[in-house]
């Protein structure tokens, strides 16, 4: 049987006993609200019936006056017969449920409306000057004969009222008492039936819980589980599923034994390759340094041996001259040495200027690579600022403006950052549309927000530096951080290596450095550098 039926019949059998306790509650409160209804009710109209002969004695009192002074005013007052009426009625509402009292009631409305058409008579004989002996006699004494007969009624109803009410709150009491009893018994009953219930499921599934609680511990622990629950419920669904899993933890905890063993392996052939590379890049490093120096040799030695060849060209130009030749062996000697001679010698110079920046660059390059940081906070304000001023001549010869917002400092070597943004303003600066007012603007992004339910990571912060110069075009994007490679050559004359070296010199810095751009809209580029020193 599924732990779903079992539930439902553990919670059946006490929720219908409990339903019939629950009735008999309700029934007793019903009956108990129904008795304070009528004891209410009774009170109500205790207190309706006292409020009826005081008006009526007020009009009484108003009638003899008005016979004695002969002025009909006193007793054409109707608003105490609207009033004493009212009364009646709403008194005679409250007792319709009471035969009895209702025919009092009756009576007595019969009664006071009689005494009014008396009183009627009365005024009317007044206004008419009639004798008024006779009706004199009728409320001559302490109290009319028509309200005593109202007075003796409303004693009689009163008598009856307050039986009632004594009878009423009898059975109030006797109902609260019976639903006192009640509610002990539900609760009693209900406690009791719960009780009994706990026990029987702590009897048929509360060890069976206790088997399944103790597997679970021991695969937590890594130990053997016992023997599997019989049954096809729940209880023994999960202790199935357990054994499965620690069947599978054991044959997880095999592969990842193997898995290790691999990776501890890839991390030996990781770590020679990394010795290998940094030995390589070492040794790249070394050959540029060592190519640089040992070609600036030969190179001094072309400059050298093409400026002596001018010279002898010069001689040779002279002793032409003084030769006194023919004219057209001069002129076709003069035509070799003006023409030929001296173009290849011009070719030779610049190639050798040619080859000598361009040795000059990688032995920058190779600097770049092996020199020593000095690692420390750097106000990157302040580097901007004298990167700034050191342009000012070449800032205001463009007439460009320059923005420098804030810039929280960073982690690194306080002149490479200094030559970080001295390329990237620099090159900024010459590459501006001369067609439009130049602008350009150093800043830095917001830092993202931390996690702090992620492991601590080297905090980073991302700088840029913003131009609307010429831009660069889509195609030349993935060239633009390599040696050597100009854009714009017209524009601005350099050797192609500033942002290579800006590349070299923030990755040093563990940063990284990228690019934005639209030709003809300006360009953007982006420095990420340690905000504080890596944590080992």
């Amino acid at each position: 049987m599924k732990l779903f039926t079992k539930g439902l019949l553990l919670i059946a059998m006490p929720s219908v006993v409990e339903l019939a306790l629950l009735g008999l509650v309700f029934d007793t409160q019903q009956q108990a609200a129904q008795a304070a209804l009528w004891v209410a009710n009774s009170k109500h109209i205790l207190y309706q019936s006292s409020s009826l002969i005081d008006p009526l004695l007020r009009q009484a009192a108003r009638i003899r006056t008005g016979m004695v002074v002969g002025d009909p005013a006193f007793i054409d007052r109707r608003a105490a017969w609207v009033d004493l009426a009212d009364r009646l009625d709403r008194l005679e509402q409250l007792v319709v449920d009471t035969p009895q009292q209702a025919a009092r009631v009756r009576q007595m409305r019969a009664m006071v409306d009689a005494y009014r058409t008396q009183a009627d008579t009365i005024s009317q004989g007044l206004h008419e000057g009639r004798n008024m002996t006779a009706y004199a006699a009728l409320e001559g004494g302490a109290v009319p004969r028509q309200v005593a007969l109202f007075r003796d009624q409303l004693d009689a109803f009163v008598v009856e009222e307050s039986r009632l009410d004594a009878e009423r709150n009898a059975s109030l009491a006797q109902t609260r008492a019976r639903q006192q009893y009640a509610l002990i018994a539900a609760v009693l009953g209900s406690m009791l039936i719960w009780g009994i219930t706990a026990l029987a499921f702590a009897r048929s599934i509360g060890r069976r819980l206790e088997v399944l609680t103790g597997n679970a511990e021991r695969l937590g622990h890594g130990r053997p589980l016992s023997a599997p629950l019989s049954g096809n419920d729940e209880i023994a669904a999960l202790d199935a599923v357990l054994h499965q899993t620690g069947a599978r933890l054991r044959a997880a905890d095999q592969d990842q034994a193997v898995l290790k063993a691999r990776l501890e392996a890839r991390a030996k052939e990781l770590a020679g390759v990394n010795e290998e590379l940094r030995q390589e890049t070492q040794d790249n490093e070394m050959f540029i340094y060592s190519v640089s120096h040992d070609l600036r040799s030969p190179l001094v030695n072309l400059q050298g041996f093409s400026k002596e060849l001018q010279v002898s060209c010069d001689e040779l130009r002279t002793t032409i001259d003084a030769a006194q030749l023919p004219a057209d062996e001069q002129h076709r000697l003069t035509s070799v040495l003006d023409g030929d001679v001296r173009e290849s010698l011009q070719f030779l110079r610049t190639a050798v200027t040619r080859a000598a920046a361009i040795i000059e660059a990688l032995l920058r390059i190779s600097r770049a690579g092996r020199l020593e940081y000095q690692w420390q906070r750097v106000s990157i304000g302040r580097v901007v600022a004298r990167v700034v001023d050191g342009l000012a001549g070449a800032i205001e010869a463009r007439g460009a403006l320059v923005t420098v917002r804030e810039l929280p400092p960073a982690w690194g070597d306080p002149s490479a950052i200094e030559q970080i943004f001295s390329n990237l303003i620099g090159n900024a600066l010459n590459f501006l549309d001369p067609d439009r007012v130049g602008r350009i603007e150093v800043g830095a992004c917001e830092p993202e927000p931390v996690d702090e339910r992620q492991p601590p990571v080297l905090r980073t912060r991302t700088y840029y530096v913003r131009d609307n110069g010429l831009g660069i075009p889509a195609a030349y994007m993935s060239k633009v951080f390599r040696a050597f490679q100009r854009l714009h050559g017209e524009v601005a004359k350099g050797d192609g290596i500033g942002l290579a070296l800006v590349r070299r010199m923030v990755e040093r810095h563990g940063g990284r450095v990228w690019v934005e751009s639209a030709e003809g809209a300006g360009s953007t580029f982006f420095v990420v550098l340690p905000e504080q020193p890596a944590r080992l």
